[in-house]
Parts: C-alpha cells; structure tokens; sequence
C-alpha cells in the first residue's frame, strides 16, 4: 500500500466515519477498488485509522466531556453492552467478517431501507424529549443505546446510524442523539484500536507504522470537518438521502458479485 493508497483511505474514514453509511464498510469497498491485499494488516489499519477520525470528536468536544463526571459516566455506561460483544466476538468479526463483500452490500442494502421507513414515519420534527440532555440520561436508556450500536460489528451496519435511530425511536432530540453517538464512538473506538494492536501484539513493520501514522492524520483532519458540517446538516435535514445512497451502493455492491 502506497502513500496515495493511505491518503484515500484516510479521507473515506474521515468522511464516511460519522454519516450514516457504514465507514467500515466504504474502506473495505475502496480498498478492493485499489486491489489492496485483504491482509491482516490492512485489517488493522482499518480499525485504527478509525480512531484517528474519532480524536476530531475529542477535540471538538473536550470541553462537554469533561464537563461533568456524570457526562462521562453515562457515555462509560453506554459503552459497556458494546465493550463485552466487541471483545466476546472479536476474532469472528476480524476472521469471517470485515472484507466479507456480500454481507457488507446486503448491510448497506437493508440499512438503507431501514432509514427510509423511519424518516417516513417520523416525520414530525419535535418529540417530548427536546430539551433532554445527555447527563438526564436514564440507565436504561444508556444500555439500550449501547446494545443498538453493537450492531455495527457487522460490515455494512452504520454506528452512528444505528444509535441515531434507536435513540430517535427512544424519543430523544436529532441533535442530541447525534452528538450522543459522536461522543459513544470515542471509548468504542479506544477499545477496539487497544485491543487489536494487543492482540497482533504490535508486529508491524517501521514502515506499515508510518502508513498508519499517515492514515490516523489523515482522517483526524478530514473528520474535523464533517463533524462540523452535519452537525449544522441534521438542524434543517433528514437522512433520507443517505438511505438511498445506501440502497443504490448495496445493490451496485451486491450486483457486481452476483454478476
């Protein structure tokens, strides 16, 4: 993998990490595109160029984070259901799962469908929960959230897409349960880059290191910028078209394999 290779691959991260449309699954769709090995490496490479996307989120809001130890408890509190499947199912999703193409248009394909029904049926914009905030937070309501993102172990299932809708179905504000699922990334993510790298047991090259440096930078910096944009997207917007992007791109993905 070349330096231009590492760049795009960066770029997809920080662009798709926070929309609705599966980062996971884009990188794995570009990385075929590049007929880049599906190695263990790029594997990992994956995972961590994701906590490069995810440190924007840190710095964009460190001052909310640490506001409150209740702020941060209740965001450690929904990290918990996805902590134990991530570490449970590990070697499955990193073995059988990433790179799997056809699940991953199949995902793509159903997420989307998803999302159109639920932006049909809620379309009315207010909820009686508008001026909750992340700290009312039930823990109920943090675990239920929690459990939804662990969804996205599966290629193709969006993370924040899924905690966005669940946590509308709760009842809560767009803008809250948008942030919500930024702020939710942040431990998943740490977790998951932890421990990979302990479990490859850090056996990479001085070279695969510096591709990954490259990529971590890379999406930090292109996912300062989206995080900005959609949080001003979602105030005046719904997220059908990302249900039909999705749609389109499963069918592509799953079309191109069947053919």
């Amino acid at each position: 993998m070349n330096i231009i290779d590492t760049i795009i691959l960066g770029v997809v991260e920080g662009v798709t990490e926070f929309l609705p449309i599966s980062s996971t699954a884009h990188l794995v769709i570009t990385h075929n595109l590049l007929k880049i090995p599906t190695t263990e490496f790029i594997k990992s490479f994956e995972i961590v160029i994701q906590l490069g996307a995810i440190l924007a989120v840190v710095v964009l809001f460190y001052k909310k984070i640490f506001s409150s130890s209740k702020y941060f408890l209740n965001i450690c509190i929904a990290f918990i259901p996805t902590g134990i499947i991530g570490f449970a199912l590990y070697k499955i999703i990193k073995s059988f799962l990433l790179g799997n193409l056809l699940l991953i248009g199949v995902m793509l394909l159903l997420g989307g469908i998803v999302i159109l029904i639920f932006e049909g049926l809620n379309k009315e914009k207010g909820t009686d929960n508008d001026h909750k905030t992340i700290e009312a937070l039930s823990v109920r309501e943090l675990l239920t959230l929690g459990s939804i993102q662990s969804l996205a172990v599966i290629p193709g299932v969006s993370r924040s897409g899924a905690v966005i809708i669940g946590g509308r179905l709760l009842g809560l504000n767009a803008s809250l349960i948008t942030e919500f699922s930024f702020l939710l990334a942040i431990p998943t993510m740490l977790a998951a880059t932890a421990y990979d790298l302990l479990k490859s047991g850090f056996s990479f090259t001085r070279v695969e290191w510096g591709t990954m440096g490259l990529g971590f930078i890379v999406s930090f910096i292109v996912a300062l910028l989206v995080v900005k944009w959609l949080i001003n997207y979602i105030k005046n917007h719904s997220f059908t078209i990302f249900g039909w992007y999705r749609i389109i791109m499963g069918l592509i993905i799953i079309g191109f394999i069947v053919i």
